[in-house]
């Protein structure tokens, strides 16, 4: 990734939430969902707590292509489900729990081990 766009994702990095676009599986209309995220070099990762029955997943399974939007900026993306346990996946775990947490009054252990990471390379 090139220094300059790398430089403006990481000023981005402590947003506080992501804004999601995908299109419906079934009606082929846009969705936007506002998440949670961690970012790592040009890719943002997000915990799905519904797992593979949350509605966003499940669009994105269907049709990778999304948009994104972090604080004002727009992104195109493809979203990739990650494997669970992969190195990747157990990074993108610890970013996004370790991001929240602190300013979480509950607890987000088994959250951060039992959601679904999706993470989405910024275009």
């Amino acid at each position: 990734m090139e220094t300059g766009k790398r430089a403006a994702l990481d000023g981005l990095a402590g947003e506080s939430y992501l804004y999601l676009g995908t299109t419906g599986r079934r009606t082929g209309r846009p969705h936007e969902i506002e998440i949670w995220f961690a970012l790592d070099g040009g890719t943002a990762y997000l915990l799905s707590g519904g797992g593979d029955a949350s509605d966003w997943v499940r669009n994105v399974r269907a049709d990778p292509a999304c948009g994104v939007r972090i604080g004002g900026r727009e992104f195109r993306s493809e979203a990739r489900i990650l494997e669970h346990g992969t190195d990747e996946d157990e990074r993108a775990r610890r970013m996004v729990y370790e991001k929240y947490q602190p300013g979480y009054s509950g607890d987000l252990a088994e959250w951060r081990e039992t959601s679904r990471v999706v993470a989405l390379d910024l275009a």
